[in-house]
Protein backbone atom coordinates (compact mmCIF):
# COMPACT_ATOMS: atom_id res chain seq x y z
CA UNK A 1 0.00 0.00 0.00
CA UNK A 2 1.28 3.44 -0.96
CA UNK A 3 0.83 6.33 1.48
CA UNK A 4 2.25 9.83 1.91
CA UNK A 5 3.90 10.98 5.16
CA UNK A 6 5.52 14.40 5.50
CA UNK A 7 5.11 14.84 1.71
CA UNK A 8 7.10 11.67 0.99
CA UNK A 9 5.72 8.58 -0.74
CA UNK A 10 6.12 5.37 1.26
CA UNK A 11 5.16 1.75 0.71
CA UNK A 12 3.70 -0.36 3.52
CA UNK A 13 4.43 -4.02 2.88
CA UNK A 14 2.32 -6.90 4.16
CA UNK A 15 5.55 -8.49 5.41
CA UNK A 16 5.69 -5.77 8.08
CA UNK A 17 8.20 -3.55 6.33
CA UNK A 18 8.33 0.09 5.26
CA UNK A 19 9.95 1.14 1.99
CA UNK A 20 11.12 4.55 0.75
CA UNK A 21 11.18 4.04 -3.04
CA UNK A 22 12.86 7.34 -3.98
CA UNK A 23 15.69 6.70 -1.51
CA UNK A 24 15.74 2.89 -1.92
CA UNK A 25 15.67 2.42 1.85
CA UNK A 26 13.90 -0.57 3.42
CA UNK A 27 12.99 -0.39 7.12
CA UNK A 28 11.99 -3.12 9.55
CA UNK A 29 11.82 -3.21 13.34
CA UNK A 30 12.05 -5.82 16.09
CA UNK A 31 13.62 -8.72 14.22
CA UNK A 32 14.47 -10.43 17.53
CA UNK A 33 16.84 -13.01 16.06
CA UNK A 34 18.01 -15.45 18.71
CA UNK A 35 14.77 -15.30 20.69
CA UNK A 36 13.64 -18.82 19.81
CA UNK A 37 17.09 -20.25 20.59
CA UNK A 38 17.08 -18.32 23.87
CA UNK A 39 13.81 -20.00 24.85
CA UNK A 40 15.05 -23.44 23.78
CA UNK A 41 18.13 -22.96 25.95
CA UNK A 42 15.76 -22.37 28.87
CA UNK A 43 14.03 -25.68 28.15
CA UNK A 44 11.00 -24.27 26.32
CA UNK A 45 10.20 -26.17 23.13
CA UNK A 46 10.22 -23.58 20.34
CA UNK A 47 10.65 -24.77 16.72
CA UNK A 48 14.08 -23.98 15.31
CA UNK A 49 12.50 -22.84 12.01
CA UNK A 50 11.30 -19.54 13.51
CA UNK A 51 14.46 -17.57 12.71
CA UNK A 52 14.87 -19.30 9.34
CA UNK A 53 11.38 -18.25 8.25
CA UNK A 54 12.00 -14.65 9.30
CA UNK A 55 15.24 -14.56 7.29
CA UNK A 56 13.43 -16.08 4.31
CA UNK A 57 10.84 -13.30 4.51
CA UNK A 58 13.60 -10.71 4.73
CA UNK A 59 15.37 -12.26 1.73
CA UNK A 60 12.14 -11.98 -0.25
CA UNK A 61 11.85 -8.29 0.62
CA UNK A 62 15.45 -7.58 -0.38
CA UNK A 63 14.96 -9.44 -3.66
CA UNK A 64 11.72 -7.60 -4.37
CA UNK A 65 12.74 -4.02 -3.56
CA UNK A 66 16.49 -4.19 -4.27
CA UNK A 67 17.24 -1.47 -1.65
CA UNK A 68 20.56 0.30 -1.23
CA UNK A 69 20.06 0.39 2.56
CA UNK A 70 18.32 -1.78 5.15
CA UNK A 71 17.48 -0.04 8.44
CA UNK A 72 16.73 -2.36 11.36
CA UNK A 73 14.97 -0.10 13.82
CA UNK A 74 15.98 -1.81 17.06
CA UNK A 75 16.02 -5.27 18.61
CA UNK A 76 17.82 -7.00 15.78
CA UNK A 77 19.14 -9.61 18.23
CA UNK A 78 17.08 -10.70 21.21
CA UNK A 79 19.65 -12.05 23.64
CA UNK A 80 23.22 -13.19 24.16
CA UNK A 81 25.14 -14.84 21.34
CA UNK A 82 23.62 -18.09 20.08
CA UNK A 83 23.43 -20.13 16.89
CA UNK A 84 20.62 -18.07 15.37
CA UNK A 85 22.82 -14.97 15.52
CA UNK A 86 25.65 -16.91 13.90
CA UNK A 87 23.19 -18.03 11.22
CA UNK A 88 22.29 -14.40 10.55
CA UNK A 89 25.98 -13.62 10.03
CA UNK A 90 26.22 -16.36 7.39
CA UNK A 91 22.95 -15.22 5.77
CA UNK A 92 24.17 -11.64 5.54
CA UNK A 93 27.13 -12.66 3.36
CA UNK A 94 24.65 -13.00 0.49
CA UNK A 95 23.79 -9.29 0.75
CA UNK A 96 27.20 -7.64 0.87
CA UNK A 97 26.12 -4.88 -1.57
CA UNK A 98 23.45 -3.60 0.85
CA UNK A 99 24.24 -1.13 3.61
CA UNK A 100 22.98 -2.51 6.95
CA UNK A 101 22.09 0.01 9.66
CA UNK A 102 21.04 -0.90 13.18
CA UNK A 103 19.34 1.60 15.47
CA UNK A 104 20.07 0.09 18.86
CA UNK A 105 17.10 -1.18 20.86
CA UNK A 106 16.74 -2.40 24.42
CA UNK A 107 17.59 -5.98 23.42
CA UNK A 108 20.67 -5.12 21.34
CA UNK A 109 23.41 -6.03 23.81
CA UNK A 110 26.01 -7.75 21.67
CA UNK A 111 29.62 -6.64 21.96
CA UNK A 112 30.51 -3.96 19.42
CA UNK A 113 32.89 -6.38 17.67
CA UNK A 114 29.90 -8.55 16.68
CA UNK A 115 28.35 -5.69 14.71
CA UNK A 116 31.71 -4.63 13.31
CA UNK A 117 32.56 -8.14 12.10
CA UNK A 118 29.16 -8.34 10.37
CA UNK A 119 29.67 -4.89 8.78
CA UNK A 120 26.60 -3.43 10.49
CA UNK A 121 26.60 0.32 11.16
CA UNK A 122 25.24 1.04 14.63
CA UNK A 123 23.42 4.25 15.59
CA UNK A 124 22.27 5.19 19.08
CA UNK A 125 19.77 6.55 19.93
CA UNK A 126 18.66 7.42 16.39
CA UNK A 127 19.48 7.44 12.69
CA UNK A 128 18.41 10.60 10.89
CA UNK A 129 17.06 10.79 7.36
CA UNK A 130 15.31 14.14 7.01
CA UNK A 131 12.45 14.79 7.56
CA UNK A 132 12.45 11.54 9.55
CA UNK A 133 14.50 10.01 12.31
CA UNK A 134 14.50 6.33 13.21
CA UNK A 135 14.52 5.58 16.92
CA UNK A 136 13.60 2.33 18.64
CA UNK A 137 11.40 3.94 21.28
CA UNK A 138 9.68 7.20 20.35
CA UNK A 139 9.90 8.55 23.89
CA UNK A 140 13.71 8.59 23.47
CA UNK A 141 13.54 10.94 20.50
CA UNK A 142 14.81 14.47 21.11
CA UNK A 143 14.90 15.55 17.47
CA UNK A 144 12.72 18.02 15.59
CA UNK A 145 12.42 15.37 12.88
CA UNK A 146 9.41 13.04 12.68
CA UNK A 147 10.27 9.90 14.72
CA UNK A 148 9.60 6.46 13.25
CA UNK A 149 9.86 3.95 16.08
CA UNK A 150 9.26 0.30 16.96
CA UNK A 151 9.54 -1.39 20.34
CA UNK A 152 5.82 -1.64 21.20
CA UNK A 153 4.81 -4.32 18.63
CA UNK A 154 1.59 -2.39 17.90
CA UNK A 155 -1.68 -4.14 17.17
CA UNK A 156 -5.35 -3.34 16.70
CA UNK A 157 -8.57 -5.16 17.50
CA UNK A 158 -11.05 -5.35 14.62
CA UNK A 159 -14.31 -7.16 13.99
CA UNK A 160 -15.29 -8.92 10.77
CA UNK A 161 -18.74 -9.37 9.20
CA UNK A 162 -19.60 -12.35 11.40
CA UNK A 163 -18.64 -10.40 14.52
CA UNK A 164 -15.39 -12.26 15.10
CA UNK A 165 -12.78 -10.13 16.83
CA UNK A 166 -9.27 -10.28 15.42
CA UNK A 167 -5.99 -8.99 16.84
CA UNK A 168 -3.78 -7.83 13.99
CA UNK A 169 -0.35 -6.17 13.85
CA UNK A 170 -0.41 -2.67 12.43
CA UNK A 171 1.44 0.40 11.26
CA UNK A 172 0.65 3.49 13.31
CA UNK A 173 1.17 7.09 12.15
CA UNK A 174 0.27 9.75 14.67
CA UNK A 175 0.79 13.49 14.69
CA UNK A 176 3.97 13.27 16.78
CA UNK A 177 5.48 9.89 15.81
CA UNK A 178 5.00 6.58 13.97
CA UNK A 179 5.30 3.01 15.23
CA UNK A 180 6.29 0.10 13.01
CA UNK A 181 5.01 -3.45 13.54
CA UNK A 182 7.38 -6.09 14.84
CA UNK A 183 8.93 -7.89 11.88
CA UNK A 184 9.25 -11.22 13.67
CA UNK A 185 6.10 -13.31 13.96
CA UNK A 186 7.46 -14.63 17.27
CA UNK A 187 6.35 -11.57 19.23
CA UNK A 188 3.24 -10.44 21.07
CA UNK A 189 1.03 -7.46 20.30
CA UNK A 190 0.32 -4.34 22.32
CA UNK A 191 -3.11 -3.02 21.40
CA UNK A 192 -3.11 0.69 20.65
CA UNK A 193 -5.94 3.19 21.12
CA UNK A 194 -5.77 5.52 18.10
CA UNK A 195 -7.49 8.89 17.99
CA UNK A 196 -9.56 10.16 15.10
CA UNK A 197 -6.59 12.03 13.63
CA UNK A 198 -4.24 9.02 13.69
CA UNK A 199 -3.65 6.84 10.65
CA UNK A 200 -3.61 3.11 11.37
CA UNK A 201 -3.06 0.30 8.87
CA UNK A 202 -3.83 -3.26 9.96
CA UNK A 203 -1.84 -6.15 8.46
CA UNK A 204 -3.66 -9.28 7.35
CA UNK A 205 -1.92 -12.26 5.70
CA UNK A 206 -3.03 -10.98 2.28
CA UNK A 207 -3.24 -7.18 2.45
CA UNK A 208 -2.88 -3.90 4.32
CA UNK A 209 -6.18 -2.40 5.53
CA UNK A 210 -6.69 1.25 6.45
CA UNK A 211 -8.59 1.41 9.76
Amino acid sequence: MKISIRSEQLILDVERALYFPERRVLVISDLHLGKAAHFRKAGIAIPDQVAQKDLQRLSHLLDHYQPHTLVINGDMFHSDWNEEIAEFGRWKESWREIRFILVKGNHDRQHETVYKDMRIEVFEPSFQMEPFCFVHDAKNSFSDLYPISGHLHPGVLISNKVKQRLRLPCFYFGEKYAILPAFSHFTGLKLIQPTASDRVFAITPQQIISI
